[in-house]
This record gives structure tokens, C-alpha cells and sequence, in this order.
């Protein structure tokens, strides 16, 4: 074998080894596609009756979800897809209860463009409204209305709020009772003088 074959055939190797995972990856229920430009995958899951998302590439940039039976999605479910550059998730029926807090909160942070093309399908009151709408009290009641790390953040900020508060009070009271400390010290130190003073004077008056 030449050495012009023999590159040829370690470069296949190669490519095909860097393919696999890729290819293995990808959902059967979805249809991947390289995209070459920009080092990820075009992952399209639309159009497939999907009632929940497959396990997805991490290297996905390009998701499409529309057109399916999703309804709601479970906390954390795309955490992992950190290098999304787009995702259209609309055209599902979403039951926009508190359980649909997950993917409100993640559209906010990965993509407004597409919370926006997002409605609801029930609960009737909130029917054809957009989720990016929705207020608290309109997503139902939940033993939990946010993740777990935003509740941790919650209570560590109101252990610093509340510990900045004592704090100023302590040292407003410390900066009160230095100047009443003061105060007292110079009237000591001035009763004192005058006190002296008025002994002299009167000593010397006694002598004349």
C-alpha cells in the first residue's frame, strides 16, 4: 500500500470514528444532520406525535420540537443542550399550569424569540395565551414555583439582607452611645474644672 492510500484510509477512520457518536446520539425519533460551519447538530424532532423529548445530543445547536404532543416538561430535561443557538418548541398542546414553570424559566434564558410563539392549550382560563404572559398566579398553585436553586438563593439572600439590617443596628447604636459617652466625659471634664476653678477663687478671696 502506498502512502497516498494509506492517508486516505486512516482518514476515513478517522472521520468515521468522529461520526459514530454523533450518529449514535441522535434519536431514533428525531433526524440529525451536521452542521459542518459551526460544529454541532441540526437535531429535527418535529412532526413526530413526540409526547415527551428524547435523549438529545449535547452538541446540539439546532432544535426543532414544534408540531408534537408535548405537554409539559420535567424540570432539568434541557439543562444539558449548553451550546442551543436555536430551538422551536411551538405548536404543542402545553398545559400551562405550575408544572410548565420549568420551560417558561428556560426560554427566558436560551431564547425569547421562541417563548413568545408558545401557547397554551389548557387549563381553559389560560387557553390560546402566550406562555411569556403568564403570571404566577395564572400558573396554579405548586408546592414549589421555583427550582430548587433559586429557593437557595432565596434564603441566602434573606440571611444577608437580614444580617446587613443587624448590623446597621449595631453600629447605629455603637455610633449613639460613643457620642453619649463623649458628652458625658466632657461634662465630667468640665464640672471638674469648674469645680477647681471655684475652690481657687474662693480660697483666694478667703486669704484677701
Amino acid at each position: 500500500m502506498n502512502t497516498v492510500a494509506f492517508v486516505a484510509v486512516v482518514g476515513f477512520a478517522l472521520s468515521l470514528l468522529f461520526h459514530m457518536p454523533q450518529t449514535e446520539a441522535c434519536p431514533p425519533s428525531c433526524h440529525c444532520k451536521s452542521l459542518a460551519e459551526i460544529k454541532g447538530l441540526h437535531v429535527d424532532c418535529s412532526s413526530r406525535n413526540l409526547t415527551e423529548v428524547p435523549a438529545l445530543p449535547i452538541n446540539t445547536k439546532r432544535l426543532y420540537l414544534q408540531n408534537n404532543s408535548l405537554t409539559s416538561l420535567p424540570p432539568g430535561t434541557l439543562d444539558s443542550l449548553s451550546s442551543l443557538e436555536e430551538v422551536k418548541i411551538s405548536d404543542n398542546p402545553w398545559n400551562c399550569d405550575c408544572h410548565i414553570l420549568y420551560l417558561k424559566l428556560w426560554l427566558e434564558d436560551v431564547s425569547a424569540a421562541s417563548l413568545a410563539d408558545v401557547r397554551c392549550a389548557a387549563p381553559a382560563p389560560v387557553k390560546m395565551k402566550p406562555l411569556g404572559q403568564l403570571t404566577g398566579n395564572e400558573l396554579g398553585v405548586c408546592k414549589r414555583l421555583l427550582p430548587i436553586k433559586c429557593l437557595e438563593f432565596f434564603w441566602r439572600d434573606l440571611v444577608l439582607i437580614a444580617g446587613a439590617t443587624i448590623t446597621l443596628i449595631l453600629a447605629a447604636w455603637a455610633l449613639k452611645f460613643s457620642k453619649k459617652l463623649v458628652c458625658q466625659i466632657d461634662l465630667s471634664r468640665y464640672d471638674s474644672r469648674g469645680w477647681l476653678l471655684g475652690r481657687h477663687t474662693f480660697k483666694n478671696h478667703k486669704i484677701l
